[in-house]
């Protein structure tokens, strides 16, 4: 049997890597002949992931981490049709069956057959399914016709693996929150957050052609970061309110459209910036948009979190001014990306050099048995998207 290795979480700040089993072309007692086994070509450690080894989530110890996935496949099932051995693919991180309703409606994040305890499901996550995570050296996909995004050239692919391999989550769901707010030509956006997928939406935001595009975060190496591709910025722990820094970049404080890319780990803002409030991004994003704007959420937001600051945050039941949003008219939208709808787009635009989002968000490369303390250093806050090369095919 061939040898593999993967990231485990294992209690609250403690990853490490672990032998693990090698995957199979299995579904419990039978055979997955829809599926087929990747060699990890790349492989990202995403915020996500970070809530979950920070200990704010019901993740349960020797759960094997990585949703952000690209591969070369190796083996293929029966059934597998359209995609052959030796092809480099992006692995979507929604596992989406391609048959029920949802799946159908390409609402993809929320497939109804591939989770057993709640609609939608992804690799090596808390509560989606059950399903081993890709931040190892191999890894089952099932479904794998319709889940798959194939590269069209092997060669180009690995000269752009650094913007490719974040197609699998962090540049649709942030390319996700632009759209589903609304932005377009000439808009003006306040992104919350210049964590990777902050970054991602702000590129996301350039993409669909925003006049203006102002990040907030208070971590000034982030800030440096979102400025470095053109971005104004917001730094969070001023006096100064978000709506006057707004003021002082466009002349009024407010913005046509905002997007959340923080999420329920959120905490205050100016003298607030050391207290978790995780309501603050939701209602400062509702202050600062015109009435009639929109507001994308793709920032995480959970039903269970042990580390809440209460009773009423434990169960994702947050103190939202709706009455402000429903005064103001805005549209809201919530949820995992259903990356199947943008990635081939996005890909394109990499392929064609309309997006650079590896430059924009920091992507720093890895290797496996770094991943610990790529963790340890994301978590300090580092203005880095680190992505794992558990094989050296990319240092090579």
């Amino acid at each position: 049997m061939a040898s593999n290795r993967g990231v485990a979480y294992i209690r609250p700040g403690v990853v490490e890597v672990q032998s693990i089993d090698f995957p199979e072309l299995a579904l419990g007692s039978r055979k997955c002949e829809h599926g087929v086994i990747l060699k990890i070509v790349s492989t990202n450690i995403c915020g996500s992931d970070q809530h979950m080894v920070r200990g704010r989530t019901t993740a349960p110890e020797g759960l094997i981490l990585g949703h952000e996935i690209t591969g070369e496949v190796i083996e293929a099932g029966r059934d597998v049709e359209f995609i052959n051995v030796g092809d480099v693919v992006s692995v979507p991180f929604n596992i989406a069956c391609g048959r029920c309703r949802n799946c159908k409606e390409r609402k993809t994040g929320i497939c109804l057959e591939v989770n057993p305890a709640r609609p939608g499901a992804a690799y090596g996550y808390v509560d989606m399914g059950g399903w081993v995570g890709g931040q190892a050296e191999y890894v089952m996909v099932p479904y794998a016709d319709f889940n798959l995004l194939k590269f069209p050239d092997r060669e180009q692919a690995m000269e752009k693996i650094a913007d490719l391999t974040l197609l699998s989550d962090i540049f649709p769901t942030g390319f996700h929150g632009a759209v589903t707010a609304g932005v377009g030509p000439g808009s003006i956006v306040y992104v919350a957050g210049a964590g990777p997928v902050g970054l991602a939406c702000a590129h996301g935001c350039q993409l669909l052609g925003a006049a203006c595009v102002i990040v907030g975060d208070m971590i000034p190496e982030r800030l440096a970061q979102a400025a470095s591709f053109g971005c104004e910025t917001v730094d969070l722990r001023e006096s100064a309110t978000l709506e006057e820094q707004i003021d002082q970049i466009v002349g009024e404080p407010e913005v046509d459209c905002g997007v959340d890319c923080v999420g329920f780990e959120a905490r205050g803002h100016g003298k607030d910036t050391v207290v978790e409030r995780p309501a603050t991004v939701l209602n400062a994003l509702m202050q600062v948009t015109r009435a009639g704007g929109g507001i994308g959420i793709p920032g995480l937001y959970v039903t269970g979190d042990p580390g809440g600051v209460d009773d009423n945050a434990k169960i994702g039941n947050l103190g939202i001014r709706i009455g402000l949003g429903w005064a103001k008219s805005h549209h809201f939208m919530t949820g995992q990306c259903p990356v199947m709808t943008y990635h081939r787009q996005l890909m394109q635009a990499i392929l064609y050099g309309k997006a650079s989002p590896a430059k924009a968000c920091n992507v720093t490369c890895i290797s496996l048995d770094d991943a610990p303390q790529g963790y340890r250093d994301f978590d300090k806050g580092a203005a880095r998207k680190y992505v794992i090369d558990p094989h050296a095919m990319i240092a090579a």
